[in-house]
């Protein structure tokens, strides 16, 4: 190891390497068949095709139907359109309901998206969570009354990997008349997920060896959607030409992801591996959300200084890179800013608590040997900012 290139990368989390069999699977629609799907031609009708089979295998990731899928250009794209296109409906058909519920430790996207409509005069209850990230199930079905219309909550944190109780807050919305939005972009692929308790499913292709620049948006048969962008395509629910390569490729890490489903408890050995390794080297680490199940690639550790004060973990994680191991201090998205984590801070850490920890998330390709070599720099670097 060692120089600028990255040779061990523990950000899967921000995003995935580009699967082989993805790439040969977009390959033909990158240069030679290129026609808009759109198009009544038989290039064109091809085209539609590619798109209809792509679309059949995402769905059957979560056991859902072609048709219940919206084509995205991200992940963001799908929850804005979800949420917004509900709402837009029930503002139109129900007056009673002008409130949405979500909990302490969605993603930065989904924040900002809950910050604009409240200015727009919804109200927003945010649920707190506990030591461990997890929301009360007690306290949401007391948040939630005749007056809901949204409870939205995600399926597995992106920062912690903590699996949400999805399936009992989403029977506390229907209970209310409420609709159940879920964002299951981290857990997709690496945990079952089932369509089926949900009334819109945020999906993306690049947290599961899919391309960048592409997402999808499962919304039940019958539940109230208004589309965010007009036009006659995706059954006029999201204007604009389709990225066929794309949407081909996402079908194609879709079909992968189901059956790399049975290898979970292979990548979970390596992360627990790589968590008893680093807490065996540096005295006064902890796992940020360990009392609880989470997605089985990641792990986020908090870390301490010789005295067992909060280490700052941004100066490890540049020591980390310039060894060649990529890893991340939370969502990419957000990353580069001075406020600590809001995930880990609504979990009750200190601001200098969440600035101590670092996220570790593996994937598939993930090899027992590149978790050795992690483990053996530590010693090193623990010695080295110990002693700063």
């Amino acid at each position: 190891m060692g120089g600028d290139v990255m040779t061990i990368y523990l950000d899967n989390n921000a995003t995935t390497a580009l699967a082989a069999e993805v790439r040969d699977a977009m390959m033909p629609h990158l240069f030679g068949e290129f026609a808009n799907p759109s198009s009544p031609h038989s290039a064109g009708m091809a085209a539609r095709r590619a798109v209809s089979e792509a679309k059949a295998q995402i769905a059957a990731l979560i056991g859902a139907k072609p048709a219940d899928l919206v084509m995205t250009g991200s992940a963001t794209e799908a929850t804005h359109a979800a949420i917004l296109g509900a709402l837009r409906v029930i503002e139109e058909t129900d007056h009673r309901r002008d409130h949405i519920v979500t909990t302490a430790v969605e993603h930065p996207a989904t924040f900002a998206l809950f910050d604009d409509l409240r200015q727009r005069g919804w109200r927003v209850t945010v649920l707190p969570v506990n030591r461990d990230g997890l929301p009360s199930l007690v306290d949401l079905a007391a948040a939630v009354t005749e007056a809901t219309a949204l409870v939205s909550m995600m399926w597995a944190n992106n920062e912690t990997g903590v699996l949400m109780p999805v399936e009992g807050a989403s029977a506390i919305a229907h209970a209310h008349g409420a609709l159940f939005h879920s964002d299951a972009v981290q857990a997709a692929g690496r945990v079952p997920v089932d369509c089926g308790i949900a009334d819109y499913l945020t999906l993306s292709a690049h947290k599961m060896h899919g391309p960048k620049g592409v997402g999808a948006l499962y919304v039940r048969k019958g539940a109230p959607f208004h589309a965010l962008i007009q036009g006659h395509q995706e059954r006029r629910r999201r204007g604009g030409t389709e990225n066929v390569p794309g949407i081909v490729g996402f079908g194609a890490a879709a079909s992968l992801a189901s059956l790399w489903l049975d290898e979970a408890d292979l990548i979970a050995f390596l992360r627990d591996r790589l968590e008893q390794g680093i807490l065996a080297r540096w005295p006064g680490a902890v796992v940020n959300g360990a009392g609880t199940a989470r997605l089985p690639n990641t792990s986020n550790i908090r870390f301490a200084d010789g005295r067992g004060h909060p280490l700052d973990a941004e100066e490890l994680l540049m020591r980390l890179n310039r060894a060649g191991i990529a890893v991340s201090m939370g969502a990419a998205c957000s990353s580069g800013g001075n406020e600590p984590s809001h995930v880990l801070t609504a979990m009750g850490l200190s601001g200098a608590q969440a600035a101590a920890s670092l996220r570790f998330s593996l994937s598939r390709y993930t090899t027992a040997a590149e978790v050795d070599a992690v483990l053996s720099e530590l010693p090193a670097l623990h010695a080295r900012l110990v002693a700063a």
